[in-house]
């Protein structure tokens, strides 16, 4: 399991009922049952990791903690809650969003501290008072969101997402990402009394 393998053509079984099967047997201990596993899910659970992270070497590391994940956990599925796919496709969801929040956590501590370790200009002095005053604008016109509205202009314009990359991030459909982003911007736009 050191390298992603292809699926063999045809029908690669550990669909549906296999698969729950395969899983039960994995949790015992089951190393085959367990290969079939990961033939049969490989590439659809990589795709996923791919599409949110849109980097190969993380993705294909990630995707091997997903199945190592499940190696581990296997005797948690629970046929009763949904299809073995469904529990393994929510297990690489979250996983590559993990991966996401993490790496912008680990970009918003690398910016904060370059920030505060960088020589502060004599000159400058009027321009941080200004811009810490403008911060605190934002802040205060960002508290005046509702929650839903603030998580989705704060990925849109903070973090630099796109609609479509908000939308995925929050599993959410694009037109509500959309929408709460536009009635977001207008909330702040009036909090903070700027014409439009």
């Amino acid at each position: 399991m050191s390298h992603l393998s292809p699926v063999p053509s045809g029908d690669p079984g550990g669909t549906g009922d296999d698969l729950a099967g395969l899983l039960r047997l994995s949790a015992r201990g089951d190393e085959q049952a367990f290969a079939r596993v990961y033939d049969a899910t490989a590439p659809r659970v990589h795709g996923l990791v791919l599409r949110v992270l849109r980097d190969p070497a993380q993705s294909e590391e990630v995707t091997q903690e997903i199945f190592l994940e499940v190696w581990r956990t296997a005797a948690r599925y629970d046929v009763s809650r949904g299809s073995a796919l469904a529990w393994l496709m929510t297990i690489a969801h979250r996983r590559a969003v993990d991966r996401v929040r993490a790496a912008e956590a680990s970009t918003r501590r690398e910016a904060t501290y370059h920030e505060q370790n960088q020589e502060v200009a004599h000159d400058a002095t009027s321009d941080a008072a200004t811009a810490a005053l403008d911060a605190h604008r934002v802040r205060q016109a960002m508290e005046s969101l509702t929650e839903v509205q603030r998580e989705a202009v704060g990925l849109a314009f903070f973090g630099g997402y796109t609609h479509t990359e908000v939308a995925r991030l929050l599993d959410l459909p694009v037109g509500t990402a959309k929408t709460r982003i536009r009635d977001g911007l207008i909330r702040l736009r009036d909090q903070m009394g700027v014409a439009s």
